[in-house]
């Protein structure tokens, strides 16, 4: 679910991994959506928000947090029910200029709120402190790094586990942060991000925890 350029860089490289892919977008005419099945090829399709999650064994939630829960309740509670749901969205507001500011922070989180709204789907939050090339390519960055996951289901955060794999990333680089309570900190996490983008000159950047060394 989105058409941006995390939704485009996850699509293409599930697609590329041999999966069957539906790119959701409000509408079934989306332009954006309509290029990028067509050059995907096999396998590939577009369609509305709920035509994707309907056709979904598993689905990625790859629009803005601000507007996170419209998407959703537009792909419709039944076709997500049952369903791994991946979270990779931040709430940003941009109303005030940039920096933005977090929709929601401290006590909530947009992942938390997805799972409240849908009780059926198992959400896990994935990817959401790491940018689009780097989610889907972690080599792309020398020496070990991490990212971070969270979610009431373990099953369903088993499952995510494989699928990064698949992407490159290495299963002990996944940190399981526990419940979706816990997706407070990696969204939180992002006007850090945000500022060390800048300090750094791009996007394309990430962290490691670094552990003492055993006995």
């Amino acid at each position: 679910m989105g058409t941006g350029a995390v939704g485009s860089a996850i699509a293409s490289k599930l697609a590329a991994l041999g999966h069957e892919v539906t790119m959701g977008s409000r509408t079934a005419a989306n332009e954006r959506a309509a290029q990028w099945a067509a050059a995907a090829g096999a396998g590939a399709a577009h369609g509305t928000f709920a035509e994707a999650a309907a056709r979904a064994e598993l689905v990625f939630n790859c629009t803005g947090g601000e507007v996170s829960l419209d998407a959703l309740q537009a792909a419709g509670a039944a076709n997500l029910a049952g369903k791994v749901l991946v979270d990779v969205s931040n709430g940003l507001d941009f109303s005030q200029g940039r920096p933005p500011n977090l929709t929601v922070c401290n006590t909530t989180s947009i992942g938390e709120q997805i799972q409240q709204a849908f009780p059926d789907a198992r959400v896990v939050k994935a990817l959401n402190t790491v940018n689009h090339a780097v989610m889907v390519d972690p080599g792309r960055l020398a020496g070990p790094h991490n990212v971070f996951i969270c979610g009431d289901d373990a099953a369903a955060k088993a499952a995510v586990v494989e699928l990064l794999a698949s992407f490159g990333w290495p299963r002990d680089a996944v940190i399981d942060l526990g419940g979706i309570a816990a997706a407070r900190g990696p969204e939180m996490y992002v006007p850090l991000w945000l500022r060390l983008m800048g300090a750094v000159g791009g996007a394309e950047f990430n962290i490691a925890v670094v552990r003492p060394p055993a006995p």
